[in-house]
């Protein structure tokens, strides 16, 4: 049992009251660093009294969100049951269920601002300030103002996704992360959120895919692929453009006079033609 995995669970917002109970009993199982779980279905329907379809259901999501991984598998009278660990970056990743603080000390009594004159009985002052002064109260930050400093290009994928099947905000969010951590460009996710939303433009409810889903299911790595395809098309159809102009250079073609000055920089920073060879050609002063 790990009070720590519990507390973290119990201060995230895991979606549903269900989802919520299943978490914190498969946090009650873990050690510290959130492994160790081993705990069959049919345990954990007994113990959270939930219907078996709605356990089933929730480990397969929980699994899909990686909020659970499989570590392995422990032998039992009934064949093997599943090992799994708790993803603590994914939990951390959720929302926090605690109220924000917004403010701090009583408004019935405020803090007095001047300082406190103490006893005089014995002719001893009372200290310069009281201790819960104003001045020297340096109020922590919240749990609030520290999540709000996103990674502002999480926070522009997010939003290029389509308003109206945005879902998940905090599970997209460490999803689009993990992906940067890859060493997936930030632009290029972006362009691949930006082409789905103009390719499924019009599509109805039942054919589109909410945001929670099409970055969990990592959908974005075939407008990636489809991009890199373009891209190496372009790179080659360039090459065969300057093989061609190197070809007019070499020759001293009469087409020479349409090859431009980046052209020509292009062409000897390939190394595809010499300074001697553009000057035979004109092209060099």
């Amino acid at each position: 049992m790990s009070w720590k995995i519990a507390n973290l669970c119990a201060d995230r917002i895991f979606g549903s009251a269900a989802r919520k109970q299943i978490i914190m009993f498969l946090a009650d199982k873990a050690s510290d660093d959130g492994s160790g779980i081993w705990c069959s279905k049919g345990t954990i329907q007994r113990h959270t009294e939930l219907g078996e379809s709605t356990v089933k259901r929730t480990i397969t999501d929980f699994l899909r969100e990686g909020i659970l991984i499989e570590t392995g598998r422990r032998t039992c009278k009934n064949g093997f049951t599943v090992i799994y660990r708790i993803v603590l970056d994914r939990v951390m990743a959720l929302e926090s269920s605690a109220e924000p603080d917004e403010g701090t000390g009583s408004t019935v009594d405020p803090v007095q601002h001047d300082p406190s004159r103490g006893s005089r009985v014995d002719g001893v002052p009372g200290p310069r300030w009281t201790p819960n002064h104003p001045e020297t109260i340096h109020k922590p930050p919240t749990r609030r103002r520290a999540e709000a400093a996103v990674d502002e290009r999480v926070e522009k994928i997010w939003s290029a996704y389509p308003k109206d099947r945005q879902r998940g905000r905090a599970a997209c969010f460490a999803q689009i992360g993990e992906a940067l951590k890859e060493g997936i460009d930030p632009d290029d996710l972006l362009r691949a959120v930006q082409a789905y939303a103009a390719e499924s433009a019009g599509f109805t409810r039942s054919k589109v895919c909410f945001s929670d889903n099409w970055f969990a299911t990592r959908r974005w790595q075939r407008f990636l692929e489809v991009a890199a395809e373009e891209r190496q098309a372009r790179t080659t159809l360039a090459a065969d453009h300057h093989a061609r102009l190197a070809a007019w250079v070499r020759d001293r073609s009469p087409m020479c006079k349409h090859i431009t000055a980046p052209q020509v920089t292009a062409l000897v920073a390939a190394g595809l033609v010499t300074d001697g060879q553009l000057r035979a050609a004109g092209l060099a002063g």
